[in-house]
């Protein structure tokens, strides 16, 4: 028959049991704990970069790539269809008001400035025939007006005559008649003449006109091919430098063609281009940063061009200091075009930790710590992030890429 223990053997027994309970949580405590120091996550101070949160003003902006080039550049282009004969200056060297940089050979335009020059002589010659033409037929005509003036004057005379001698007995009705149609025949003879010799005038006018206008025609043609013979030596119409020339010695060239570009280095623009997704936050006057290297020039957009090209817009920037001593012809440059600027805000360097986001988490450093924090930003350019809330004037704010640490909320930073 089993006994009950005795009380004090249970009591004995629970409180082993509560020992061991005891020690069991506390060694898995400890390991716990020792595990967590041994496997924690842990960053050195030297592999991150960190950027204190102050106040400033914070300016919102576009990217773009950009372009130097001269605000001035002349390019000369042939008059004449030659060849290149000589080149004066090369690519680089200044030139001067009127100096010539390039001649075009000439012979051919010669050729044809003589053929032309005859064939004014030849309608010179024809005008003048034409004149003489026109007084001989109008001597002509004319005196052939005063002869018939004069027969009708003899006709009127006759009819006269034979009218007194019908009524003296002498003569009969059928002389009057007959000396009255003499009369009227001459009569019209001579308006035929007279509406002639105004018919002919007109005529020959036109005729001499005509050839007159050819004349002109021919003698600007002339006038014309004498200007292209002298623009045929290229020459400068400003001081600049030579960028560009053809020495292509020999080669043919066409009218119209390209021969040198002639730029003032004293003054630059910047020539931008822009994804035309941010052609509505384009306009003209705004403000503009443009960076080279570490240094930065203020500009403003003062034209952008009406069609987009491959996706991209192009726009140029009238630069404050245009004859900045850092400006060089193509040289790139890196454009931030200013949408809107918020003064006197709290504001952190810009860096990898930043993704472009509203809302976002960036890990703040505090007594030896990376904590992760969740902010919330505005405006943003490429030096400064706005911070709307979440961080204080003076935090320590890791800048640098932390992506491989984002689903941890605390790291140790270690020296």
């Amino acid at each position: 028959m089993d006994r009950p223990l005795p009380s004090s053997i249970l009591a004995s027994e629970k409180r082993k049991w509560w020992i061991i309970s005891f020690l069991t949580a506390l060694v898995l405590l400890v390991a716990i704990w020792f595990l967590r120091q041994v496997f924690r996550p842990e960053l050195s101070a030297s592999r991150i970069s960190t950027a204190t949160v102050e106040r400033g003003p914070v300016t919102n902006t576009i990217n773009a790539t950009g372009e130097v080039l001269p605000e001035f550049e002349e390019v000369l282009s042939s008059p004449i269809a030659a060849s290149v004969q000589r080149v004066l200056l090369d690519a680089g060297q200044k030139v001067n008001a009127g100096q010539s940089i390039l001649s075009l050979d000439k012979s051919s335009i010669t050729s044809e400035y003589d053929k032309l020059q005859f064939l004014i002589e030849s309608k010179e010659n024809e005008v003048h025939k034409l004149k003489l033409d026109l007084e001989k037929s109008y001597f002509d005509i004319k005196s052939s007006n005063q002869i018939k003036q004069l027969r009708i004057s003899n006709l009127t005379d006759m009819v006269t005559g034979a009218k007194r001698l019908y009524k003296a007995g002498g003569g009969t009705m059928e002389e009057i008649e007959q000396a009255e149609l003499n009369l009227k025949v001459a009569q019209l003879e001579k308006k035929q003449l007279e509406n002639e010799i105004s018919s002919k005038q007109q005529t020959m006018k036109i005729e001499l006109r005509e050839a007159e206008l050819a004349l002109a025609i021919q003698r600007n043609e002339v006038s014309a091919l004498k200007r292209k013979m002298g623009q045929a030596d290229i020459v400068a119409s400003r001081p600049g430098v030579v960028t560009w020339v053809n020495q292509n010695i020999g080669a043919s060239i066409q009218q119209g063609e390209a021969l040198a570009r002639i730029a003032d280095l004293s003054s630059f623009k910047v020539a931008g281009s822009v994804s035309d997704v941010q052609l509505e936050n384009l306009h003209t006057n705004m403000p503009a940063v443009i960076r080279i290297g570490e240094k930065q020039l203020k500009g403003k957009v003062i034209n952008i061009s009406p069609s987009v090209k491959n996706g991209i817009v192009s726009f140029d920037v009238r630069l404050d200091e245009r004859d900045n001593s850092t400006l060089r012809p193509n040289m790139k440059v890196e454009i931030f075009l200013i949408t809107a600027v918020h003064e006197k805000t709290m504001r952190i360097s810009n860096g990898a930790a930043f993704n472009g986001s509203n809302l976002q988490d960036v890990f703040v450093v505090t007594k030896g710590k990376a904590v992760r924090t969740k902010i919330k930003t505005g405006l943003s350019n490429f030096d400064y992030i706005e911070i709307l809330n979440g961080l204080n004037v003076g935090d320590q704010v890791i800048v640098s890429d932390m992506n491989t640490h984002k689903n941890q909320s605390e790291i140790v930073i270690s020296p």
